[in-house]
């Protein structure tokens, strides 16, 4: 699979300086951690899953969660299984068939054994699950259990634990909860592929929900923990972890209370006006401003709930021609003294110690999401994919 794979090839090389590179779910936890990109959510009750699959995949996703948790109600919980089990099992029957990674989000440690039992042959198609409201005394058992399923099947299984918990939103336990979860997800660090965020259960222990004109880091509770959980478990020294973005709920807006928040000229300058005005309509300019909130805040990748946000995460995630000229230029091997040098563009100071981890994460998005030519932007991609 690889990012923008829907997009014809002459497109492609049109569009991008560096294509997105090809991997394949037994690829480096490293780069599947940076190339999950927009993770589409979808209750494992679906009754044509396994073709859901393949249309999604079709159109550019490459990671999807199946979900037995919040997304279904208590009492469907054993439908779910039994349709997910019936639905993967007839997807494997699909030799040919293009698969992104896959995993599912269960409610209890229980769950992850059983279901990989139940799978067969059947669980080569996940590449893990996703645990809810991680702490770390309701992690480990999850984590434990995950690693015997893994032994047991023979396959590779990762985890992506969900940060939602209220004890990370409280001032008095915020801390000391977070240092829990570092001691539980270190010491499975090989299984653990990216912490979520699950902003929508921080906004509910107050009674908030956030509008279509708001991203999650204008709600100052929501934003404090961003900010802690970056602090402490996304740190670029090589302890920390991919944390991916908050979900985005929004998909079409009747009514708006303030401006749109997005810029007319890069829309004037591609003639792209009507595109513009149909992200406004259905609050993408919201989803937009958040996404850049959300790289520019430490996370990469997001949480969707409806495909039609899939292409935004991922034409806001190619690198430009001006940050990989930028990264490749502090990352020369004779810059390994430090210094500061002008960049390329003659527009900004590049410090090469400083800047340096931000260099390295920039190639590695750069790897999985590409780099665009010199006088692309994020309009075109977003055009390219919605033409396609």
């Amino acid at each position: 699979m690889r990012h923008f794979g829907q997009i014809a090839p002459d497109v492609r090389k049109r569009l991008f300086h560096q294509e997105p590179c090809t991997f394949t779910a037994d690829s480096p936890a490293r780069l599947l951690s940076a190339a999950l990109g927009a993770t589409l959510y979808s209750p494992a009750t679906r009754p044509r899953l396994a073709d859901d699959i393949l249309k999604q995949s079709a159109s550019g996703v490459v990671s999807m969660v199946l979900c037995l948790e919040d997304s279904i109600d208590d009492a469907d919980v054993p439908v779910g299984e039994e349709n997910l089990v019936r639905q993967l099992t007839d997807l494997e029957k699909r030799s040919d068939a293009d698969i992104p990674l896959l995993f599912v989000r269960v409610r209890t440690p229980e769950q992850i054994r059983d279901l990989v039992r139940r799978l067969g042959s059947a669980v080569r198609l996940l590449s893990g699950f996703v645990l809810p409201k991680f702490t770390e005394e309701r992690g480990m058992p999850f984590l434990e259990a995950l690693s015997v399923a893994e032994a047991a099947s023979g396959r590779r299984l990762f985890a992506m634990p969900v940060l939602e918990s209220p004890d990370l939103l409280y001032r008095e336990s915020r801390v000391q909860t977070l240092e829990g979860i570092f001691r539980a997800v270190d010491k499975y660090r090989d299984r653990v592929l990216a912490l979520r965020l699950g902003v929508t259960d921080f906004c509910s222990s107050y009674g908030l929900r956030r509008g279509p004109d708001m991203t999650a880091y204008d709600v100052q509770i929501v934003a404090s923990v961003i900010a802690d959980v970056v602090n402490m478990l996304a740190r670029a020294d090589g302890t920390g972890f991919t944390v991916t973005g908050p979900v985005w709920e929004y998909f079409h807006v009747q009514e708006r209370m303030f401006k749109p928040q997005l810029r007319q000229s890069p829309f004037l300058e591609v003639q792209a006006v009507e595109l513009r005005q149909k992200l406004i309509e259905h609050a993408m300019d919201g989803l937009l401003r958040e996404i850049s909130l959300d790289r520019a805040n430490g996370l990469l990748g997001k949480t969707c709930i409806h495909p039609s946000h899939v292409l935004p995460v991922h034409a806001l995630s190619v690198v430009s021609h001006e940050e990989f000229s930028d990264a490749q230029d502090i990352l020369r091997p004779e810059r390994g003294g430090g210094g500061v040098l002008r960049s390329a563009y003659t527009n900004k100071m590049n410090e090469v110690k400083p800047h340096r981890a931000w260099a390295e994460r920039t190639l590695l998005r750069a790897e999985v999401f590409g780099v665009a030519n010199e006088d692309i932007g994020f309009v075109e991609l977003l055009a390219a994919g919605l033409s396609d």
